[in-house]
């Protein structure tokens, strides 16, 4: 086997076996596939426990308003952006005193531009001593009373306004609706529930974890989501509640997803896979498996130069991509990285061989 075929093979090794890979040099030229001898790693121990998806926003908004439902805008599983209106009530009451909330602003602005020239010109002429300081006092007064109704006013305004865009229910953040409670025409009074969304831009996985391993799983603060079986993705951070169910005994944990839930959605059922510290264990890498029906194993190369598909019982997926063996191999051992080519050359070379001989 050539030399800068080896040390390309080196470099593509998980780091976990990089001292096995010393073993593809030796008697590697006895077989024309990449070949490596097994040693027992430093790996992960995980506790794999059930976990739910779920909305971080996920809210159902109530009436603030009473009156006649005129338009739902939105039903459900539409998709609605954040600000817009989704149902709208009847605003003939809140219109007019809006209205008349800009008229009485409008009149109090006046009465204070009018009040304000006033104690400007009695202040000239007081400054000339051409009138009593009674005079000066009495504009100085009727402007403060012009600008606290003047203040009172635009108040007024404001809660009118306030008022007005009570009978438009908007979405808090863009998100799907998941649920309507009222019906078009429909008179809803003030907390009635209308309509529940929830938002699929941050996610969260909710998962209990037993008394038992709290303490582990507090200490170690790091746990990854197991997708579909062959990929995970890690805990953005961990939230545990400081309190026991008290009839499963389990403490409830909420994991933080990244932004854009790697194809997860609300509801969705996930494998949660906590780190509790470090052990000792053989593994291989996940390319040297076979799947042959219901065998699961590995072709092994034996130091004559035959190989044989050996069944292993394994574990579980790392996160590097390596697998566990549970039974079937011991370290020292060596296997086929490739077994495609080792199953061709168990067919042809082992034959062929044995018909020479």
């Amino acid at each position: 086997m050539h030399r800068s075929w080896l040390r390309s093979r080196f470099l593509r090794l998980p780091a976990g076996l990089c001292l096995a890979a010393a073993a593809l040099a030796a008697g590697a030229a006895d077989v024309p596939f990449e070949t490596l001898t097994l040693e027992r790693s430093t790996v992960a121990r995980e506790q794999v426990l059930d976990g739910a998806v779920e909305a971080v926003h996920q809210a159902t908004m109530s009436a603030q308003t009473s009156g006649r439902i005129v338009e739902i805008l939105y039903d459900v599983d539409d998709f609605v952006p954040e600000g817009e209106v989704i149902i709208r009530f009847r605003d003939t009451e809140q219109q007019a005193g809006y209205q008349q909330a800009q008229a009485a602003l409008a009149e109090a602005r006046a009465r204070f531009n009018q009040a304000s020239s006033e104690y400007e010109r009695i202040k000239g002429i007081y400054e000339r001593q051409l009138v009593a300081k009674a005079q000066l006092d009495n504009a100085t007064a009727e402007l403060r009373a012009a600008r606290a109704r003047l203040e009172a006013a635009q108040a007024g305004l404001e809660s009118a306004e306030e008022q007005l865009e009570y009978t438009r229910v908007r979405a808090p953040y863009s998100g799907i609706v998941t649920e309507r409670h009222v019906e078009l025409g429909e008179n809803a009074s003030v907390g009635q529930p209308l309509i529940t969304g929830i938002s699929l831009d941050r996610l969260r996985v909710v998962t209990q974890v037993p008394q038992r391993l709290i303490n582990a799983v507090r200490e170690s603060g790091k746990a990854r989501i197991l997708l579909n079986g062959e990929q995970s993705v890690e805990a953005g951070g961990m939230t545990f509640f400081p309190y026991a169910d008290a009839a499963t005994n389990t403490f409830k944990v909420r994991l933080a997803l990244e932004e854009g839930g790697q194809g997860l959605f609300p509801g969705m059922f996930v494998k949660v896979a906590f780190n509790l510290g470090e052990v000792s264990r053989l593994v291989v890498p996940r390319e040297a498996v076979v799947y042959r029906s219901e065998v699961t194993g590995v072709y092994v190369v034996y130091d004559d130069g035959r190989i044989a598909l050996r069944h292993v019982r394994l574990g579980r997926l790392l996160a590097d991509g390596q697998i566990e063996v549970l039974a079937g191999l011991s370290a020292g051992e060596r296997i086929a990285l490739d077994p495609v080519r080792a199953g061709i050359y168990l067919k042809t070379g082992q034959v062929a061989g044995a018909r020479d001989e």
